[in-house]
């Protein structure tokens, strides 16, 4: 049996200790390095300036100190003793933008976000990577920068709504992360009309102009219609709407024909008894589950998976093109595939009936959920009976149906496995999921939650078992093994004590003793506040104290699941990483060596297009949300304060989870003071509050949907 990773005893600082945050502590030390450039420190004597006495703190400072010399910004001239590199300390990272025009910089160099003002951009753009010189202010809490080089433009092409005046015209952009209009010559307008949605890309930034240049690469259409919006949201991230014509054509060329290869080289489990279980709207049926029982309490369970990468091979067009999307996109109203149809909804899809290419993880396991041995290896499968998960949760409940036994059993170990994995220190963060009913031309007419079943969980848990066992194959080799890891850090502990100090104004509270006891403590709370006013609140932030997962070849574990060792295997028709890890696995079983020279740089391409796909689905919701209450200006909801800014509070309706704004200005029955600190705002006078987390009725004031906002004022009392 393998040690577990250390990471897994890493206990967690007490949220209680007083001590300084580390980017406060980062800061103050640059501020004692720039305010004497010349002047030489080392970690006892910057405690003694910063008056640091705690011996934590201290180790720290020394951590800090190899932290910002590995960044470049110090040097150390002796053992121990450090001083400024230069008058000025420069790193490299990535803009996040925010809406007021102010950004922070995401860098590798450093574990600190650097402030930069609008006025310190210098035209630099949302996740552009840009080189910063990097500064602390005195008395401050934050280091700053100033951008003094864009090393890269995360991209040139912007999305909204052209407002021409006479010969020229600018594009107003959609995306409050564009902060520019964008002036377009009238040999740039290419025919598009007053009012069109279009693409316009950036051709030039002259060093003193306020505003880029671009010219019409695309015209959409008419701003509301539901097919130039969706196309908006897709262009507005770089995502791909259809597929061309050759590419349709490549895949229609394929053979579904199995060959004599196909028969010889894979294990027939065509007489197994398999099915799948999927949303009763499925086309692409990527997964299915076998089941065998042997003697006593003994049972083969398989994970077949479709065996994409025996039809997407390397280096043809449908391979580039399925990397250069990374992953399908779940728009409200459509699914823009990762692959043409003909690949993920025919050939590659498990279609019951059918028989079909798979590659497989078959377990031996026994009526505890222990896996006694399993094994990978390419399989043809024929699916039996294809269920929804409606199908499957009515034959959990009631205990009937073709497949009862079966489907009872699998459930009675997949229950077991999640008692164990949350005992083990996972978390629960399932939270519930908003769809629409849409109407014709896709006009939303109602809202309901999609909450996870039973049925949903019995498919998780053998998925998430499959992708755990594959990377330990490969991980937990002797042989050193470059793979593609589905990772996820520990959380930021400043994250935690802000959600921490949130949450316990509502009675709950966080250990942060260990992980084990973190992770209890969270999914408690996340069970006690089901069903309460401020379930989404704290669902929500408390995902956001977590941090990102993403794919790399460098493993670190998956924090959020308590795996040491997890990959994405078990979805390859609508996720490129997933063919990535099929393809490398099936090197190594047979014993080749596979190039894997770009593999990082694969990863973290894969992981920022799953990003922009994320984003471009929420943003989706966020349109159809606006456009369910735009007939419903002037009605009032039940809602609960969801963020709290200088300029308002936000509001989430409990009925549809819609969100607007309440502007402070329109609170005139007093003088309201934003406390950052508090999460709230208050009246300065009848010390009236509202609060993060609190209920509150609303009414409608203002819907647009080009911007995709909603306006909010406190219903008067009745």
């Amino acid at each position: 049996m393998p040690q577990k990773m250390s990471k897994r005893n890493n206990n967690f600082q007490s949220s209680n200790s007083k001590r300084i945050s580390k980017k406060t502590l980062t800061s103050k030390i640059l501020g004692a390095f720039s305010s004497s450039p010349h002047k030489e420190y080392n970690y006892k004597q910057l405690a003694s300036v910063l008056s640091v006495s705690d011996s934590n703190q201290r180790s720290l400072i020394s951590k800090i100190l190899l932290e910002l010399t590995n960044a470049g910004s110090l040097q150390e001239v002796s053992r121990g003793k450090y001083k400024l590199k230069s008058r000025k300390a420069f790193i490299v990272g990535e803009i996040d933008l925010n809406k007021t025009g102010n950004a922070f910089v995401i860098s590798d160099d450093i574990s600190e976000d650097i402030f930069v003002s609008f006025a310190n951009l210098n035209t630099a753009l949302h996740r552009d990577t840009v080189k910063i010189s990097l500064y602390a202010k005195r008395g401050g809490n934050r280091i700053e920068g100033e951008v003094v080089e864009i090393i890269k433009r995360s991209t040139d092409r912007f999305v909204g709504t052209i407002e021409k005046t006479g010969s020229y015209a600018f594009l107003m952009p959609d995306s409050h992360k564009m902060i520019y209009d964008i002036f377009i010559p009238a040999e740039g307008l290419n025919g598009v009309k007053d009012g069109e949605k279009a693409v316009v890309q950036i051709t030039e930034w002259p060093r003193k102009s306020k505003n880029p240049s671009g010219k019409v690469v695309e015209i959409l259409g008419n701003p509301g219609d539901n097919e130039v919006e969706m196309h908006a949201i897709l262009a507005e991230f770089g995502l791909p709407s259809k597929f061309s014509d050759e590419l349709i054509n490549s895949a229609n060329k394929i053979k579904e024909e199995f060959t004599q290869y196909d028969y010889e080289t894979r294990t027939d489990l065509r007489d197994i008894l398999t099915f799948t279980i999927d949303p009763e709207d499925a086309k692409d049926f990527d997964d299915a589950i076998s089941f065998e029982k042997k003697t006593g309490d003994t049972y083969f369970i398989g994970v077949h998976i479709a065996d994409v990468s025996n039809y997407l091979l390397p280096g043809t067009d449908l391979d580039e093109e399925a990397y250069d999307r990374g992953t399908s996109v779940y728009l409200v109203d459509r699914v823009v595939p990762m692959l043409p149809e003909r690949l993920s909804n025919f050939l590659c899809s498990l279609r019951p009936d059918e028989d079909k290419l798979c590659f497989s993880v078959i377990f031996e396991m026994n009526d505890k959920a222990e896996v006694l041995s399993y094994k990978i290896e390419k399989t043809i499968i024929r699916s039996d009976k294809r269920l929804s998960y409606e199908d499957a949760q009515k034959i959990i409940d009631t205990g009937k149906g073709d497949i009862a036994d079966e489907i009872l059993k699998i459930n009675d170990l997949a229950k077991i496995l999640r008692k164990n994995r949350f005992k083990t220190g996972a978390f629960n963060f399932e939270h519930n999921e908003v769809k629409f009913i849409l109407g014709e031309n896709a006009i939303p007419t109602g809202v309901y939650f999609k909450v996870s079943t039973e049925a949903n969980n019995l498919i998780e848990e053998f998925m998430l078992l499959a992708n755990r066992k594959v990377a330990e194959f490969i991980g937990e080799a002797s042989k050193k093994r470059d793979f593609v890891y589905r990772v996820h850090a520990e959380p930021n502990m400043e994250k935690l004590e802000s959600f921490s100090g949130f949450v316990s104004r509502f009675g709950y509270s966080i250990d942060t003793s260990n992980n084990i006891a973190l992770s209890q403590s969270m999914n408690e709370i996340v069970k006690s506040v089901n069903g309460k006013p401020e379930q989404n609140i704290i669902e929500n932030l408390a995902i956001r104290a977590m941090s990102k997962a993403v794919y790399t070849t460098k493993n670190i574990g998956h924090y959020g699941l308590s795996f040491d060792y997890y990959t994405h295997f078990t979805s390859p028709i609508r996720r490129y990483p997933d063919v990535m890890v099929h393809r490398l696995l099936y090197e190594y079983i047979k014993n080749h060596k596979p190039d894997t020279s770009n593999l990082e740089a694969k990863c973290k391409y894969c992981s920022y297009q799953e990003q922009q796909a994320v984003m471009a689905e929420r943003s989706s919701i966020k349109y159809k949300q606006v456009e369910f209450l735009q007939n419903k200006i002037g009605q009032s909801f039940d809602g609960v304060i969801s963020g709290v800014t200088e300029w308002g509070f936000f509001v989430q309706l409990k009925e549809n989870a819609c969100e607007g704004l309440v502007h402070m200005r329109t609170l005139d029955d007093d003088f309201y003071i934003y406390d950052q600190e508090d999460y709230c705002i208050y009246g300065r006078t009848n010390n009236k509050r509202y609060q993060l987390g609190s209920e509150v009725k609303v009414t409608i004031t203002n819907v647009s949907l080009p911007k995709k906002q909603i306006d909010f004022e406190v219903a008067e009392e009745e």
